[in-house]
């Protein structure tokens, strides 16, 4: 293959730079034009010239094919188009019309008598649950029946909160099944309503959150229900609340256990993805779906404060509850299901029965839509990506994801969610020039001029879950640090960058080492080095030139053409 010449400026190349830099420099250095065959009997040539250029970003080296990670085995990365579905979003968090208001002038006297009421009620059931509750140390075994009894004042009481909020008569249909049939209960999550009915109705052991122990009156009812506590975060925790759902479904003698698979509220119009946890134990489930039907006030506990819903349930004059107890859903017995499969089953038919579409959101999207709130963007909606389908194809956290957040608010998003070129460049610390270019339109699919956070955190997975990716880490850390086997100093590191992108000026390397140095004491060690790779994985492709193979024949079948 012929090498391009430099003195060719009627064609745009890959080394032609889109953007010229706003401070020109004379500099003289020696250029290199290595051209790779294949292994058909073909020779290496070597060239060595010197040129004089003019700007930093004509100095500009390439990995092949406009691919700035191709050495890692990337050739490319396929982001799916972004979904219009927002499960979160409550469809009336505002007060509107002259109906509402008059409504709420209307029922404020009943307001008054309803959270009176509510309080009342609340008080009983906490003062029943302390007494059946005094005592009792042996919480590992199934509660006694005399306990047991004294809950029923409890689960009266539930029932009186639900009236309070206007929840006069539920409508039910199907029957639960009895406990030897299915001893695991699954349902949709819409509101705080929802267990508060199912500890009326069913009295079940329930899966919850760490952070529920913790709150005045409902943490101690709920301690009575011999709660299984599990940190959503914790690999170990999730395993522990496995063997014990599996331990009390097994055990006739326990209630039912009820999951909320959704692992977080929705607003009822979707049905997002399902946690596993139900499903490893491999008993029996019986599907239960909650609708809250509606006209004029959406009673989901979407991005919507629980004061404000609270307030609203209490200005109606009657709110709307149905409960349907679906078949129950057993294993496959010709073969061994596996949980995913089983999750989708039943996912399936809770979406058949409630009429919704299934997406791949998760509570990972949630934390991603309360971080932009926060951040106060103008559609936090816009940066929800799908979490499940993201962590099954890239196994990354959704706290992990948050970070990826973190990143991409810092390069300033415009009001629909978008970073153009500049805004990615000053996030990490990149000159204008055509390397840098290239890196943004491996993310950029589209070729919009512009990234959504779908694009940055897929490119981002994409490129840290390449194979190489670790050893490529390490490998630049060697090279780097090659006088000093322990740390990386600053010279060292702009000596390696400068073989990616020539012409760097000392105070862009300064910038892009403190990214490295977060001890700010000018020196790099393997872990920092590691771990702001990990946190930035798009600048591995800084250390290219020093991480591609550097015996030609170990090219497999390609011709590679490098101007250095």
């Amino acid at each position: 293959m012929p090498a391009h010449g430099h003195d060719d400026h009627h064609h745009h190349h890959l080394s032609t730079p889109l953007l010229s830099s706003s401070q020109p420099s004379d500099q003289t250095a020696n250029h290199v034009i290595l051209t790779v065959h294949d292994n058909n009997n073909h020779t290496t040539t070597t060239t060595t010239t010197t040129t004089t250029t003019t700007t930093a970003s004509s100095h500009q080296t390439q990995p092949n094919n406009s691919n700035p990670f191709r050495f890692l085995g990337s050739d490319g990365v396929s982001i799916p188009a972004p979904s219009t579905v927002d499960p979160f979003r409550n469809r009336t968090p505002r007060i509107e019309g002259l109906y509402e208001f008059l409504k709420i002038v209307i029922c404020s006297p009943i307001a008054l008598l309803r959270l009176i009421l509510f309080g009342l009620c609340l008080g009983i059931g906490y003062v029943a649950t302390r007494i059946a509750l005094q005592g009792w140390k042996d919480r590992h075994n199934p509660m006694p029946k005399w306990r047991s009894s004294l809950m029923w004042i409890t689960r009266a009481s539930a029932r009186c909160i639900l009236f309070s909020f206007g929840y006069h008569w539920i409508r039910r249909k199907g029957k639960p099944a009895p406990r030897e049939v299915a001893p695991i209960v699954v349902s949709n999550h819409v509101s705080y309503i929802d267990p508060i009915f199912y500890f009326y109705e069913l009295f079940p052991t329930i899966v919850a959150a760490e952070s529920h122990d913790s709150i005045p009156f409902v943490g101690t009812i709920i301690r009575a229900m011999q709660v299984i506590y599990v940190d959503r975060f914790s690999r170990l925790s999730r395993k522990h609340a496995v063997d014990e759902i599996k331990r009390k479904a097994s055990c006739d003698r326990f209630p039912r256990v009820l999951l909320f698979p959704e692992g977080t509220t929705t607003n009822g119009r979707v049905l997002i993805s399902f946690q596993l946890g139900a499903f490893i134990p491999g008993f029996a489930i019986q599907p239960v779906v909650v609708r809250y039907p509606h006209v004029h006030f959406d009673q989901s506990w979407g991005h919507i404060s629980l004061a404000k819903l609270m307030f609203r349930m209490f200005t109606q004059f009657h709110n709307f509850m149905e409960i349907e107890y679906l078949p129950v859903v057993s294993p496959l017995d010709n073969c061994k299901e596996s949980p995913s499969h089983f999750a989708r089953r039943t996912s399936h038919v809770m979406a058949t029965s409630l009429n919704v579409v299934q997406t791949f959101h998760s509570y990972g999207d949630l934390m991603l839509l309360m971080k932009a709130a926060e951040s106060e963007k103008e559609k936090p909606s816009s940066y929800m990506v799908e979490m499940a389908k993201v962590q099954s194809l890239f196994h990354i956290s959704s706290l992990e994801a948050v970070d990826f957040l973190d990143r991409f608010l810092s390069m300033d998003p415009d009001s629909s969610g978008c970073v153009k070129f500049h805004g990615f460049l000053r996030a990490l610390r990149l000159p204008a020039c055509t390397f840098s270019e290239e890196i943004f339109a491996f993310i950029d699919v589209e070729k919009s001029g512009s990234i959504t956070f779908k694009m940055f955190l897929y490119a981002s997975a994409h490129v840290m879950r390449q194979p190489l990716f670790r050893h490529a880490c390490e490998q630049a850390f060697t090279e780097c640090a090659a006088g000093d086997h322990d740390q990386i100093s600053k010279q060292d590191f702009g000596a390696t960058v400068r073989l990616a992108i020539h012409g760097l000026k000392e105070d862009e390397i300064h910038s892009l080492f403190s990214l490295f140095d977060t001890n700010g004491d000018g020196r790099v060690r393997k872990d920092n080095f590691i771990s702001c790779l990990r946190r930035n994985p798009l600048l591995i492709a800084l250390f290219w030139p020093c991480l591609v193979p550097k015996d030609p024949p170990e090219v497999d079948n390609r011709i590679l053409e490098e101007i250095v």
